[in-house]
């Protein structure tokens, strides 16, 4: 096949691509799939192997914890979203209610993964808290638990927002009308909450004090304070 029979074929394929606009999208579509696909594994790859760099330095040592609770791949994982985002405009014969619903489910992928960035963001801030000398007398994994509770409740009411094309304060608004539903299952957080929060207030209570309660069979040291739950390590 010459060049000549080459560009007739092209031609062909460009005029029949120009009858089936449907199909023109759904070329468009793939294909900017694909390069937001590759796009996120460059900036995966480009965002951790400068972190790796910068944690191998003594003053940012912190930043390997952040490597280890996978902060950076969440945020890396939101490329592809952001891509989608920004090129759909550039798809050929893309209708606006395809726009639009394509746009708003990249962008609920984009606030699903912020969402869990924020989350490994605060276990990395609670393994750098238990390095330090308050970790030994106050326990803040009950803050950080309920921190995340709060962080999901709104990041799902965002997420579900978006799909339907709706503001969020329209779901907020709904949710105070069963706010006595939403005390009613979240009556034991709140008590352990409340609860966790006298504890280290008043300094009732630290990690490595011993404990004891016949009653629940609770006879040794205190490792863990969390937000529903005190841990014990018994003595044989």
């Amino acid at each position: 096949m010459d060049i000549k029979q080459l560009w007739l074929r092209t031609q062909d394929i460009f005029s029949a691509l120009d009858q089936h606009p449907l199909l023109q999208a759904g070329l468009g579509l793939a294909l900017l799939l694909i390069v937001a696909l590759v796009l996120g594994r460059v900036a995966r790859y480009v965002i951790l192997h400068t972190a790796r760099l910068l944690g191998r330095q003594p003053a940012l040592h912190w930043v390997n914890d952040l490597l280890q609770n996978k902060v950076f791949h969440r945020l890396a994982q939101t490329t592809p979203s952001l891509v989608i985002q920004f090129g759909l405009h550039l798809v050929p014969e893309l209708s606006k209610t395809g726009l639009i619903f394509f746009g708003n489910v990249a962008l609920a992928f984009t606030f699903l993964f912020q969402v869990l960035a924020m989350s490994a963001l605060l276990n990395a801030l609670l393994d750098i808290y238990a390095r330090t000398e308050h970790a030994r007398t106050r326990s803040i994994k009950g803050y950080v638990q309920l921190a995340k509770m709060v962080l999901y409740v709104f990041g799902a009411i965002v997420i579900v927002a978006t799909l339907i094309d709706r503001s969020p304060l329209l779901l907020l608004s709904g949710l105070g009308a069963m706010s006595a539903v939403i005390l009613l299952v979240y009556k034991d957080t709140l008590l352990s909450f409340v609860a966790s929060v006298q504890l280290t207030s008043n300094d009732m209570l630290r990690v490595g004090d011993w404990i004891e309660m016949p009653q629940v069979g609770a006879d040794g040291d205190v490792v863990d304070i969390t937000l529903h739950t005190v841990k014990v390590q018994n003595h044989a």
